[in-house]
């Protein structure tokens, strides 16, 4: 047998199991105990109005938010890695490395409870402020080394050629090479974007009024009150809503990495 033929009949195998799986489950499965549990009706009808205008409307802003502060924070970050003093590149790799290493819930119930507790420091909007301010540190550290890699990548000829015609260092950086390594990192900053959005799930730790929750933390209140109480309806509508989020993003980042690559 040559191998094209091999590897036909190994793609044709496994079409052939993974259809049977799904025979398998689709006999054994219980369909009714599933549509009352995950997809009850009157859950859905219910709850959508909060899920979208509460939860979908909270879980955005706090991503906006801690996005434009974690990328702020980046900038200042990748631009200490790449100065010619040596405690501000030290302190900016601790930076990184540390907050690289921590969970994003570790730092969330740090800054909302441990920092409060130790200094007595309330940020702008209490616990919820606490837990974006988290999440903006744990962004910044990622997205500094992304920067960095970005700027790294910007071929040396173009700082050189800036430099030849007069231009100074800090001038040569934020009209050339910031600019152009920018256009290198749009795709994982967008993928770190859509991580940050997952993340705010986190931010239920800190305790939220009714009009602060975003979708996971009003899916499990759901899941004990409403309509759709004793069921996990509400887990599912909210996973449809990150899912109706989250595709495009991750649509959009496979489509600019791939143009990146037919440019190249």
């Amino acid at each position: 047998m040559t191998r094209s033929a091999r590897a036909r009949l190994t793609t044709v195998v496994l079409y052939v199991v993974f259809a049977a799986i799904v025979a398998a489950f689709a006999l054994v499965a219980d369909w009714e105990a599933i549509s009352r549990n995950f997809f009850l009706a009157e859950g859905f009808s219910g709850n959508w109005q909060a899920m979208v205008f509460t939860g979908v409307k909270n879980t955005i802003l706090y991503t906006i938010i801690s996005f434009t502060g974690g990328f702020v924070l980046a900038v200042i970050l990748v631009l200490m890695r790449l100065a010619p003093i040596a405690p501000f590149r030290w302190l900016s790799l601790a930076y990184i490395e540390l907050f690289r290493g921590l969970p994003a819930l570790v730092v969330i119930l740090f800054m909302a409870l441990g920092v409060p507790i130790a200094f007595g420091w309330r940020p702008p909007g209490g616990t919820i402020g606490a837990g974006l301010v988290a999440l903006m540190m744990v962004a910044g550290a990622y997205m500094a080394e992304t920067l960095r890699a970005g700027i790294e990548a910007v071929p040396k000829g173009q700082t050189e050629a800036a430099r030849s015609l007069g231009m100074g260092g800090g001038w040569t950086m934020a009209s050339i090479v910031m600019p152009q390594a920018l256009r290198i990192v749009v795709p994982p900053l967008t993928n770190e974007l859509v991580i940050l959005l997952k993340d705010t799930s986190l931010l239920f730790v800190v305790g939220l009024a009714t009009s602060q929750k975003e979708l996971t933390t009003l899916s499990r209140d759901f899941m004990s009150s409403g309509p759709s109480a004793g069921t996990a309806t509400s887990l599912t509508l909210a996973a449809l809503l990150y899912l109706a989020i989250t595709l495009p993003l991750t649509r959009l980042v496979a489509w600019m990495e791939s143009k990146q690559k037919r440019s190249r």
